[in-house]
This record gives structure tokens, C-alpha cells and sequence, in this order.
């Protein structure tokens, strides 16, 4: 039988912000990065991660995901200069791509495990998505991007954080621009394990071992099984969200050419 999907080798080098390493065990690590050093967020990233998680979850080779970044930041930095704003089809292919980033992480049918190395305060759902969160003491998260920006917190931030909160908190979080330390993360849930930063891609290693060391469907059905919920919320809320924050955004920048 002709196989269709993906091997490794077919997109290890693919894309210029994600490096990807694979084991005999089959762990696979992604690691985010510009440059070799700490992930700066550009239209360029936000389209790579989409396609980029297809391929991952296609590959029937791969049984864990470790996820983390390079350098001293899990991503920290935006060029807000590499995204096209202005116009309907501008906003058109973000929500196309931003709808597929989110959906095709949840679409890996096998456990990721994160290694946060450091500050997330832009796009911080993408690891907190993961099965297992383990974060360096450096750790800050916040939705930086969005309303404190002026930006309507639609991509999905605005149930993933109210759902791993809890309704007030996450609202709470997403309109004060709130950051959150490794501890507070830790005491609310938001991840599972805090640790110096030189332990946490060991930790996550140690953890993607142990789950390799069970057989492949039970591996697999057991995500399938305990993303249900996050597949739910999806489903119902994602394709909400674009819409009006593409309405404000163009609101907000007729209003400063206006002033």
C-alpha cells in the first residue's frame, strides 16, 4: 500500500522557525525559534506553525511531542510590521491561518509535552495547549498582543484562557493584560511543573520517555480521548472570534488616521 503521509525527512527542513529533532523512541521535539535564538512572532510564524502541526500529526511516526523554544524566551517579541492589516482580505488570510493553527495543534493525536524556557506573552495558548506543562522559573505568560494592544482577543484566547482559569480569572486576564509568574501559573493550574530553566527540557524529555514506553494505541487513543473537551470548545467558539476582531482592528486604525 502507496503511504501518503509525511516522513520526517519531508519537512524536517521546511520551515525557517521550527526545528525538529526525532528519536528512536519516536519523541519528537519541535523547537521554536528565529534565527537560532528566542521566537519573534511574524505573520511568517503564525502561517509556519499551522502547517507545520499537520505534518506532525500526519506523521504516524511520531508517538510524543516535546514542545519548547530557543534561547531565554518562549516567544516574547512581536513584528506587528510583517502583518498585513488594512484591508477585508488582509483579515481574511489571518483568520484562515489563525483558525488552522490552533485547530491542527489539536489535531496531533499524540501527548505534547511543553518545555516553557521562558517568558510566553505572545500567543502563550500555543503552550499551554499542550497534555503537559512544565516551565522555567522565568516563566511570565500574557496575552500581550491583543487588548492590551487595542486588539480584540479572538483567535482563540478568549475561551482557552476563561477555560483553564475559570470564567472570571480568565476574563480578568484577558482585559487587564495581566501577567502571570511561574508560581501563580503553577497555583492555578496553568501549568504542572515549575523548575530552573537549565531542568526543564530534561524534565519534559524524561516525561515524553515515559510515555513513549507504552504501546502506540494507547498512546494515541488516550490523547484522542482527553482533548475531547478543548475539541468541543474549538468547534463552537473559534470561528467566532476572527470576525469582530478583524471589524475592531479596522475601526481602531480608521479612528487614528481620522485623529
Amino acid at each position: 500500500m502507496e503511504i501518503l503521509a509525511p516522513s520526517l525527512a519531508e519537512y524536517q527542513d521546511k520551515y525557517q522557525h521550527i526545528k525538529f529533532e526525532r528519536d528512536d523512541d519516536g519523541i519528537l521535539e519541535m523547537t521554536l525559534h528565529t534565527g537560532g535564538d528566542s521566537l519573534i512572532w511574524t505573520a511568517r510564524v503564525h502561517d509556519e506553525l499551522g502547517y507545520a502541526f499537520t505534518d506532525v500529526s500526519t506523521d504516524r511516526e511520531n508517538r510524543v511531542v516535546v514542545l519548547t523554544g530557543s534561547g531565554d524566551s518562549f516567544c516574547a517579541e512581536i513584528d506587528f510590521t510583517t502583518f498585513g492589516l488594512a484591508t477585508p482580505l488582509d483579515w481574511s488570510h489571518i483568520a484562515f491561518e489563525g483558525r488552522r493553527l490552533v485547530r491542527n495543534l489539536l489535531d496531533i493525536e499524540v501527548p505534547i509535552v511543553a518545555a516553557i524556557n521562558g517568558p510566553a506573552t505572545i500567543h502563550p495558548e500555543v503552550p499551554i495547549l499542550s497534555d503537559i506543562t512544565i516551565a522555567s522559573t522565568t516563566v511570565v505568560f500574557q496575552d500581550g498582543p491583543h487588548f492590551p494592544s487595542g486588539i480584540v482577543p479572538g483567535d482563540g484566547a478568549q475561551f482557552i484562557w476563561p477555560h483553564l482559569l475559570g470564567l472570571n480569572r480568565g476574563r480578568y486576564f484577558l482585559l487587564t493584560g495581566q501577567e502571570l509568574d511561574a508560581q501563580a501559573s503553577l497555583e492555578l493550574g496553568v501549568v504542572n511543573e515549575v523548575l530552573p530553566q537549565d531542568q526543564v527540557l530534561d524534565r519534559a524529555r524524561e516525561l515524553a520517555r515515559g510515555i513513549a514506553s507504552k504501546t502506540d494505541l494507547a498512546i494515541r487513543y488516550t490523547r484522542i480521548l482527553m482533548k475531547r473537551e478543548l475539541d468541543r470548545l474549538v468547534h463552537e467558539q473559534q470561528g467566532l472570534g476572527f470576525p469582530h476582531t478583524s471589524l475592531a482592528a479596522i475601526d481602531m486604525m480608521a479612528a487614528q488616521s481620522n485623529s
